[in-house]
């Protein structure tokens, strides 16, 4: 799997604005029902709400993972955003989240191709040089590029 595959230019928002964990959310769900990988807005949103509350997905290092799995989703994707100014996500590191990949998994999706898509950005985010490079992107054209090397 390539996780640079998952990417659809209309679901990478250089910047977007921050507000809520929930309005940041919408806005990248919204930018996943433009790319058409997202068929139902309301009950994908509802699924990443749902495992927010379980536990926050702010993994640290600036970074959050929102992810849900829904019959509202008709295809593996991901959406990437880098944030105005830094939101409030409840991360681990109790810092502020600069930059949030949200995963949209199709619900009848048999395994965890969420945690395998989960796995290898978690990897990759770890090192600085990568969600530096991130953090400088002047494009949706660049930001694919670095998410290549994942």
């Amino acid at each position: 799997m390539n996780i640079h595959d998952l990417l659809n230019k209309d679901s990478i928002f250089l910047p977007l604005e921050s507000g809520s964990r929930e309005e940041i959310i919408r806005k990248m769900a919204a930018g996943l029902q433009a790319s058409g990988a997202v068929t139902d807005l309301e009950q994908y949103v509802q699924a990443v709400l749902a495992r927010e509350q379980q536990s926050s997905t702010g993994i640290g290092f600036g970074v959050a993972i929102p992810h849900g799995k829904s019959a509202g989703v008709a295809k593996a994707s991901l959406s990437f955003a880098r944030l105005s100014a830094p939101a409030d996500w409840e991360s681990l590191d109790d810092e502020p989240v600069s930059m949030v990949f949200m995963i949209a998994v199709p619900e009848e999706n048999v395994g965890n191709e969420h945690l395998k898509i989960l796995v290898a950005l978690s990897r990759k985010l770890i090192h600085e040089e990568f969600r530096q490079q991130l953090l400088n992107a002047k494009s949706v054209d660049e930001v694919i590029e670095i998410v290549k090397s994942i």
